[in-house]
């Protein structure tokens, strides 16, 4: 069966409040708790057709409130991005955000509540390991006895150790970009905490990389690049997996690493995500993680599936040519489908792209296309209903049903996709296009689906009623029909001719298995459509055993009755393109 994932932005995803003022505080602009995710709004989640939900931003990361109180230091705003920080910034990976708790000196009590509400509504939970880097400021409260804090035990008088957690530039400190005299932190409020300038002696490599003592603006300067024990010049100070391993499993990769002197990041980050696992978490989304060696990966994921074999592992990974080695010697799971899939349905959306790029990127990761996960939105996309991006949620449905039907491999939804959220608010550091995930902010589409605290829907508009409707029927259909777990047939050769002027916008594929066999048939135009007979290629009918005769086919989307003729072994389907048509058309 397919996996749908929901990854939801755990600080936005309850937050009643409208009044939206850019650079808001939490008071003036408001939260989500972890308690927002009621047993009403989880069955609702659920009915969507949701097997997985990723809660975003749940580590406990910098961020501007004060939290002393409860023994928590507070954070520097000249290194925190926005007012209520960047999740990707984590400085205490044994405790979760206190902002999502209703109760602080609770917060982890909480969230292993969410869990088992999640569990008992029938979800699986996914949360964040953010591996390449921590904010600047590491400072554990909840550590497991025996765990000491990230760089605790570093040697700082030198730019590189193999036991190292951070990378030094000795003798110099570090200072804040320039560009912050420009774009100041809180957007040019005068703040306590910035009457004295943040320091730090010596100076940590920031975690994208930068070895300047004085990163760019545009640099991750709120982070410090975490040590694997690859060296300042790129050669790795640990051992090599033999190539043989690309063919072996977690078993065998858990047994090579037995007995070997490996850095001490990578022991500190598997006791962070075997900590998670024992709490009930059910698996990991790695932010970028083609930053960090593969060997890693090959350490950790091993170590995770020998206690929980079906833990569900997702890596952010943009490079096509580290794939395959990410997959097989770094046992990851899933990879994110972005650099090929996404942008291409992107491009087709927005009509400069051509669906015969959906054609090539299916040939050319068959191989590994259940491990190549799809979506359309996520935390760092645009969303579809922006200008920027289509401009129009409607647009979305063709690519929405390639994106969750191409292959066997899992869909992700972003949440408040499903009702046409645009993300417009200027919520401070955060970007318009992008819901902010660096500010407090309320998500209006989201909130009129949530209807304060009822999760009915009562406040959305019809249209946007219709399209929920839709990612409704859509996802539930993807766990339902089993078929698209099975052999994937190619359409669009067949009637590239056929399909004229439009050969790109339409697109079109089948999927089968012993007992099924499905034809889903698209236009990406919201105004021009076509009239056609879809041809079912000879190898096709031979391969699903049609004689000569006609076939009753259901469009199990839009509840339409189509028929399959076969004629001298070829298959034809009179079907109608209306503008954005969005067909799955089910034989058998």
């Amino acid at each position: 069966m397919k996996k749908n994932i929901y990854q939801v932005f755990t600080r936005l995803f309850g937050n009643t409040q409208t009044n939206n003022r850019p650079w808001g505080t939490i008071e003036q602009n408001g939260i989500g708790k972890f308690s927002d995710f009621t047993d009403k709004a989880l069955r609702e989640i659920k009915q969507l057709g949701i097997t997985h939900i990723w809660y975003t931003g749940v580590p406990h990361h910098a961020l501007i409130n004060d939290y002393t109180q409860f023994g928590i230091s507070n954070d520097h705003p000249s290194i925190v991005k926005g007012r209520a920080g960047s999740p990707y910034a984590v400085k205490d990976y044994y405790s979760v955000n206190p902002d999502l708790a209703d109760y602080p000196s609770c917060r982890n009590q909480e969230f292993f509540d969410l869990v088992n509400r999640t569990h008992q509504a029938g979800m699986k939970v996914i949360i964040d390991i953010v591996p390449n880097h921590v904010a600047r400021v590491y400072q554990g409260r909840n550590n497991p006895e025996g765990v000491e804090d990230f760089g605790a035990s570093d040697d700082s008088s030198v730019e590189y150790h193999k036991h190292n957690n951070f990378y030094y530039i000795p003798n110099q400190a570090f200072s804040v970009p320039e560009q912050l005299a420009e774009y100041p932190p809180l957007g040019g409020e005068k703040h306590l905490n910035l009457t004295v300038p943040y320091q730090e002696f010596p100076a940590k490599w920031t975690g994208n990389g930068s070895r300047l003592a004085t990163p760019k603006f545009d640099d991750w300067y709120e982070t410090v690049k975490v040590n694997y024990g690859v060296k300042p010049d790129g050669t790795k100070d640990f051992p090599q997996l033999p190539e043989e391993y690309r063919q072996l499993d977690h078993h065998a990769h858990f047994q090579f690493w037995q007995g070997k002197e490996i850095p001490d990041s990578w022991v500190k980050f598997r006791d962070i995500a075997l900590y998670w696992l024992k709490q009930g978490v059910d698996g990991f989304r790695y932010d970028m993680a083609e930053m960090v060696p593969v060997e890693f990966w090959s350490y950790l994921n091993s170590s995770i599936k020998q206690i929980n074999p079906d833990a569900f592992l997702l890596a952010e990974v943009y490079q096509r040519d580290l794939y395959r080695d990410y997959i097989h010697l770094g046992k990851m799971d899933y990879l994110y489908d972005k650099v090929d899939l996404y942008d291409s349905l992107k491009a087709v959306m927005q009509g400069h792209g051509s669906t015969s790029e959906i054609r090539r990127i299916q040939h050319q990761l068959a191989d590994i296309e259940h491990h190549m996960l799809h979506f359309l939105e996520n935390h760092d996309e645009q969303r579809i209903a922006s200008p920027e991006f289509a401009g129009n949620a409607e647009k979305a449905k063709p690519a929405m049903l390639v994106s969750a039907c191409l292959s066997s491999a899992p869909t992700m939804i972003y949440f408040g996709q499903e009702v046409g959220e645009p993300g417009a608010e200027n919520a401070g550091f955060g970007q318009s296009s992008r819901t902010s995930i660096f500010d407090y902010i309320g998500v209006p589409h989201h909130q009129r689906w949530m209807n304060h605290g009822q999760f009915d829907g009562a406040l959305l508009s019809q249209s946007e009623q219709s399209l929920r409707s839709f990612y409704q029927t859509l996802l539930s259909l993807t766990l339902s029909e089993f078929a698209l777990t099975g052999q994937y047939h190619d359409l669009y050769a067949a009637n590239y001719d056929n399909f004229a002027d439009m050969q790109h916008q339409l697109y079109a594929f089948a999927r089968s298995d012993k007992q099924q066999k499905l034809i889903v048939a698209t236009n990406f135009s919201d105004t021009y459509s076509k009239d056609l007979d879809l041809i079912i290629p000879p190898a096709l009918i031979q391969d699903w055993q049609l004689s000569d005769g006609e076939y009753a086919l259901l469009d199990k989307l839009n509840g339409r009755h189509h028929t399959l003729r076969v004629i001298n072994q070829q298959g034809l389907i009179a079907l109608n393109f209306d503008p954005l048509a969005s067909l799955f058309l089910c034989l058998g």
